[in-house]
């Protein structure tokens, strides 16, 4: 029998123990990162405009797989999930502003997805990493 160690990471998001989930597990050589939502640091508004969302999205997924010693170089899907079609083209500029650099060789497999809503009507996106990881 294989037995794999897995290691939580709690990001202090307020629906954490509510929901009862992780921002991230890592297990063996995957690291899968929660739906993230746009939530500040100070609990505020965040930014209005799908662009910034999405830019703090990407901030708290790299800042939960720098937790396991892993980065962003390491991503290999995405799902960005929208609100609103019509924000496809900032999000998808956000999302490329950290991974669309060819010669770094991110780029990871990607999908949107438009859905009726979140938990906040405030946010306008949420996104979703997983990430393979040496762990050697």
């Amino acid at each position: 029998m294989l037995v794999v160690q897995r290691r939580r990471v709690a990001s202090g998001s307020p629906y954490e123990p509510v929901i009862g989930f992780s921002r991230a597990i890592v297990s063996g050589h995957h690291v899968f990162v929660s739906g993230t939502a746009p939530i500040m640091p100070d609990g505020g508004d965040p930014p209005a405009d799908a662009f910034g969302q999405a830019k703090r999205c990407l901030e708290i997924i790299a800042t939960a797989l720098e937790q396991v010693g892993s980065s962003i170089h390491d991503v290999v899907r995405t799902r960005c999930y929208l609100v609103s079609a019509e924000d496809w083209k900032d999000v998808g500029r956000a999302h490329g502003d950290v991974f669309g650099d060819v010669a770094s060789d991110v780029r990871p497999a990607s999908t949107m997805v438009v859905v009726t809503g979140f938990l906040d009507p405030r946010w306008r996106i949420e996104m979703e990493a997983d990430a393979i990881v040496d762990t050697g």
